[in-house]
């Protein structure tokens, strides 16, 4: 329940057709399992006390009050749980019976929840038996309690603000305008689905479709609990289809055919972020909803559900290949619009033989081949100092010859030294100044090269090191146009792998493959024994934990505490708490303090969900205070 986790399950328990005890029993044994696996949620499917295929029994008043009672029995076993229970059966209310589902909660019956749209096409019959279920909520007596009865109901915990939910039956959520859109937008962040979906060839990828396509427009959580075996076959067969969906995203999905319960947990603070960045979401607070509150226990919810180490990559091998070649155009596209508007005779790359400058050569390359312009248009140059290794200088030497550009050498060193000379600065002082004038020195001549060609300075930094500040203010910060500005680092190695596998061409290949083995290095400080002694990693913290806090902060707004919780769950074979409690120091403190170097970035385009321009997704007061992320993870015991 912490960190707003709520641990939900849809079951589809094994049922007899009008034989309610023996239902009642399975039912039971469903909630006692759901409890073994600490659930605050559980879905039933329709009509399950009864079953959904009986027929003309419906009208038999013998089938109803055995329903009745086994409702009750089943509210008065609730009573020993700490879980909202939604489960289907017919009501009769003023000499009509209503499709409903019962909501239920240690011992106490919250509210009913009649289905609004009864299918009465193909094989199915409802509006022979029952009644069209209203929005306006009224009280009905149900034993000894008045409860509240009606669509418009939401189930609230009081405790715990973000947990909202309602419900909707089968066929509601199939038509134009389900009523969870109102649910929605009048503030439920969980939808329950109480359903009976006869199962046809390939009907399965629609009703997935549909859960999924529910829960990304109405930005909730929705939990689907089908009918299975067990229901009449008569004429058609029931599977058991259970889903639980999140944002358009499934958590968890039941194998067809067989009655099981699924479980997973449903972030509802995530989803009230997203509700809440999403101006289009308009909450309908003149909408006339009854809220039912209850309280639960807050305790922390074990997860089920993993977190990629690294969010900006897909995890399938297909889908890794797609999202590449998408990335790529979207880069590509970016920048051959800026070449052609500019009309632009050249571009210009720093290529130091590191990763980012070898995305954004490939990028480029790739540009030039699609505006049908010269790769000898492209200068790519080198430019060696004090911290240039040997195995980077002959990687961008590779790496310009094998793919036709043009390369110019320019030794910066006299340039630094003579710059040193006239600030007054020590040259055996290998501070600030001594990094920062090499990595000025070579914008400067970027500029003025691009200058001589007509042509633009291509920016090669990548959106981890702008997260950080990890750049020279009006150094490798500043460009003309930044193809990989909203790229993170774990990308970046995942793109150029990309190039490396399907390049043909054998002097770029084994140039790629040295360059993903190559530490990353801004090479500013002179070599040990010739090999890189400058490891950014090792200074500001690897880039995997550094992206991870920086999707997280970013992309769903989860606080310090609750990042600092999935990251240790998510790294724990790699990171101690530590360590990473350490590095997400580092992350908020630079994150904070680098602000203004990020409110004056050169143009670039956007590739995914995550963006830090100034112009599009982060507009941050450069002078904004850390102090309360910075607090809270001191305040992180373990």
């Amino acid at each position: 329940m912490k960190d707003g986790f709520i641990k939900v399950a849809a079951a589809t328990p094994e049922i007899k057709v009008g034989d309610c005890p023996y239902n009642g029993d399975s039912i039971i044994n469903c909630i006692h399992a759901a409890n073994e696996q600490k659930v605050k949620l559980l879905v039933l499917p329709e009509l399950c006390i009864t079953g959904y295929t009986c027929n003309d029994l419906f009208l038999q008043d013998t089938l109803l009050q055995e329903a009745k009672a086994q409702l009750m029995r089943i509210v008065k076993e609730s009573k020993q749980f700490d879980m909202g229970i939604v489960v289907g059966l017919p009501m009769q209310v003023k000499g009509k019976l209503y499709n409903c589902g019962a909501v239920i909660h240690s011992g106490k019956l919250l509210g009913i929840v009649p289905k609004k749209y009864l299918p009465n096409y193909g094989e199915f019959y409802e509006a022979r038996h029952f009644a069209k279920g209203m929005e306006a909520v009224t009280m009905l007596q149900v034993g000894e309690e008045m409860v509240p009865f009606g669509m418009n109901l939401l189930f609230q915990c009081e405790n715990i603000p973000n947990f909202i939910f309602a419900c909707e039956l089968c066929e509601d959520l199939w038509v134009p305008n389900p009523p969870s859109v109102s649910h929605a937008l009048a503030g439920a962040t969980i939808i329950c689905n109480l359903s009976a979906s006869v199962e046809t060839t390939v009907k399965d990828h629609y009703r997935k479709g549909l859960v999924n396509g529910q829960a990304a427009r109405l930005l909730c959580g929705y939990i689907y609990a089908d009918a299975g075996e067990g229901e009449s076959t008569t004429d058609v067969v029931f599977s058991g289809h259970n889903l639980i969906s999140e944002n358009g995203t499934t958590l968890a999905e039941a194998t067809r055919f067989h009655n099981e319960m699924i479980i997973s947990e449903i972030d509802v603070n995530r989803l009230v972020f997203e509700r809440r960045k999403m101006t289009t979401f308009e909450a309908d607070y003149e909408t006339s909803y009854h809220s039912v509150f209850f309280t639960m226990e807050e305790s922390l919810t074990t997860l089920t559900r993993t977190f990629a180490k690294t969010p900006f990559i897909p995890s399938s091998k297909s889908d890794k290949e797609k999202r590449c070649e998408e990335i790529t155009m979207l880069q590509v596209m970016g920048l051959k619009k800026r070449l052609d508007h500019t009309k632009a005779k050249s571009a210009v790359i720093g290529l130091s033989g590191g990763l980012d400058s070898t995305l954004a050569l490939l990028v480029t390359i790739k540009a030039f081949d699609l505006a049908k312009k010269d790769r000898k248009d492209i200068i790519c140059i080198t430019m060696p100092c004090f911290g240039t290794t040997d195995r980077t200088y002959q990687n961008a030497l590779a790496l310009a010859k094998g793919l036709g550009t043009t390369l110019r050498e320019i030794n910066i060193e006299k340039a630094v030294t003579q710059h040193f000379s006239d600030i007054g600065h020590d040259s055996k002082v290998h501070d600030v100044t001594y990094e920062n004038s090499q990595a000025r020195q070579r914008t400067l001549i970027l500029m003025n090269v691009a200058n001589q060609n007509g042509g633009l300075v291509i920016g090669t930094g990548d959106m981890s090191e702008l997260a950080l500040g990890w750049a020279t203010y009006n150094g490798d910060h500043m460009s003309m146009y930044g193809v990989n500005v909203s790229v993170p680092k774990t990308l970046v190695r995942h793109l150029v792998q990309y190039y490396a596998d399907t390049c043909e061409n054998t002097l770029v290949k084994n140039a790629l493959l040295d360059v993903l083995d190559t530490p990353v290095s801004p090479e500013l400080l002179p070599p040990e024994k010739g090999e890189i002694s400058q490891k950014t990693e090792d200074l500001v913290g690897p880039y995997e934990l550094h992206d991870f806090f920086l999707y997280y902060m970013l992309r769903w707004g989860f606080s310090p505490k609750k990042i600092f919780r999935l990251a240790c769950d998510t790294f724990s074979d790699c990171y101690s708490k530590e360590i990473v409690l350490k590095w997400m120091k580092t992350f908020y403190r630079r994150f904070f303090s680098q602000q203004f170097k990020r409110s004056c970035l050169p143009d670039g385009p956007k590739v995914g969900s995550v963006s830090i321009s100034p112009r599009g997704d982060l507009r941050m007061p450069s002078d904004a205070s850390s102090y309360i992320w910075l607090q809270e993870l001191e305040s992180i015991t373990f």
